[in-house]
C-alpha cells in the first residue's frame, strides 16, 4: 500500500504516518515543517520506519503537481496540510487563505492533472459552521448543550464560515466537494471536532487539551477566555484514523461525502471540566485568570456523528476520561520540565481560547 501524507509531520498527520509505517505501508510525507513542533515530528517518523520526504509548501502548485505525479498509483491520500490557528488567520489573512484555500486547490489541481484515483481525504473543520449563535443554549446544569440538536450539529447544517480561518478553511471544504462532482476525484472531506494525542505539542494558539496539560506539569497559569464553559466533543486520534480508513475502505459509499467526525455527544466537556480532571489527575492547582471571549468563539460545539455510523459503521471507542487520562501519561513523559522535548518559554503565560484551536496539527 501506498500512502501519501500533506502535513505528514504534524500531529495527525505524524499519527498517520506513524501507523501506515508499521503496517509495512510505502508512505510519502509532504511538509514544509513550519509547524512549531514539525521537525521533531519527522525526526521520531523517521525512527519508525523508512518514508519518503519532500519538503516542499502545497502553495507551490508545480513542485506538489510533480510529486503527485510521480506517485500517481498511491492508494490512499490525506490532505492535511493547513494552517490550523484562528488567531493566526486574523494576524495574516493572506497566508492562511493561500495556505489553506490555494494549497488545497493546488493539491486537488495535482491530483486531477496526475490522474489519481484514489481516495482523497480532507481535515475540514466544525469552523465552518460559524458561531451557531441562533441555536438555543440550555446552561441550566452548570454547562453548554444545544437545546434542540441533542446529538449534536448534523451535516445539513447550513455553512457559516466566521473568521479568515473558517473561510479558508470553508472555501477549500467545498472545492474538495465539487472536485468529485465535477472532475470525479474520489474526494471526502472531514470536518473536525476537537483531536487530541500523543505527537500533539500545544501552544498558545491550538491543541488546547495539550496546552492545558503542558500548564499543569510545567506548574504555570492560563488564561481562559469567556467563562471556562465552552463545551467541545473532543476525540482520541486513533479514533479519528480509523475514521480515515474507514472512509477509504468504502469509498464507492464515501466519495463526494462529508462527514462531522468528533467524540460526539457522550464525549462533549466543558474548559473547567478537563481542568478539574487535569487537577484531579495530577494533584495539581493550574493558577487560572479570566478575560473576554475572543471573537468568533462558538459557545457550544458537538458534532452529530451518527451518518459515520451509518455508513462507516464507525464511533469513537475511546471515552474522554481514558483517553485524557492515557495523553496526560504522554504529556507528563515527554513535556515535563525535566523530560521536555519542546519547550515554551517561561515568560510566554500559556493562553487559551476555544475559538482559536483546530486539531489538524
Amino acid at each position: 500500500m501506498k500512502v501519501l501524507i500533506t502535513g505528514g509531520a504534524g500531529f495527525i498527520g505524524s499519527n498517520a504516518a506513524a501507523r501506515f509505517l508499521l503496517r509495512g505501508a510505502e508512505v510519502i510525507v509532504i511538509d514544509n515543517l513550519a509547524g512549531h513542533a514539525s521537525a521533531m515530528n519527522l525526526r521520531w517518523l523517521q525512527s519508525q520506519g523508512p518514508l519518503s520526504f519532500h519538503h516542499l509548501d502545497v502553495r507551490h502548485a508545480d513542485a506538489l503537481t510533480a510529486v503527485l505525479c510521480q506517485n500517481s498509483e498511491a492508494d490512499l491520500v490525506l490532505h492535511l496540510a493547513s494552517q490550523v490557528a484562528v488567531t493566526s488567520s486574523i494576524a495574516d489573512p493572506r497566508l492562511d487563505f493561500e495556505v489553506n484555500t490555494l494549497g488545497t486547490f493546488n493539491l486537488l489541481e495535482a491530483a486531477r492533472l496526475a490522474g489519481l484515483q484514489a481516495p482523497i481525504i480532507y481535515a475540514s473543520t466544525n469552523k465552518v459552521y460559524g458561531q451557531l449563535a441562533d441555536l438555543g443554549i440550555d446552561d441550566s446544569l452548570g454547562r453548554c448543550d444545544f437545546i434542540a440538536l441533542r446529538h449534536g450539529v448534523p451535516e445539513e447544517r447550513a455553512l457559516d464560515f466566521h473568521s479568515p480561518y473558517g473561510c479558508s478553511k470553508g472555501a477549500a471544504d467545498q472545492y474538495v466537494r465539487d472536485y468529485h462532482r465535477i472532475f470525479g476525484l474520489n474526494t471526502i472531506v472531514m470536518r473536525q471536532s476537537c483531536i487530541y494525542g500523543p505527537r500533539q505539542f500545544g501552544c498558545e494558539d491550538q491543541g488546547w487539551l495539550a496546552w492545558l496539560m503542558i500548564a499543569a506539569v510545567n506548574r504555570r497559569p492560563v488564561t481562559i477566555y469567556g467563562d471556562g464553559r465552552q463545551v467541545r466533543d473532543i476525540l482520541q486520534i486513533d479514533d479519528l484514523l480509523d475514521a480515515f480508513e474507514a472512509a477509504a475502505k468504502n469509498i464507492a459509499i464515501t466519495a463526494g461525502s462529508v462527514y462531522n467526525i468528533g467524540g460526539g455527544p457522550a464525549n462533549a466537556v466543558d474548559l473547567l471540566e478537563v481542568l478539574d480532571f487535569i487537577e484531579e489527575q495530577t494533584g495539581v492547582r493550574v493558577s487560572r485568570r479570566f478575560a473576554a471571549p475572543r471573537p468568533g468563539d462558538q459557545r457550544v460545539y458537538i458534532s452529530d456523528i451518527r451518518r459515520a455510523g451509518r455508513q462507516l459503521g464507525w464511533r469513537p471507542r475511546v471515552g474522554w476520561k481514558q483517553g485524557l487520562s492515557e495523553f496526560l501519561d504522554w504529556i507528563t513523559a515527554n513535556c515535563g520540565q525535566r523530560t521536555a522535548t519542546i519547550s515554551v518559554p517561561r515568560s510566554r503565560v500559556p493562553r487559551f481560547s476555544v475559538s482559536s484551536t483546530s486539531a489538524q496539527r
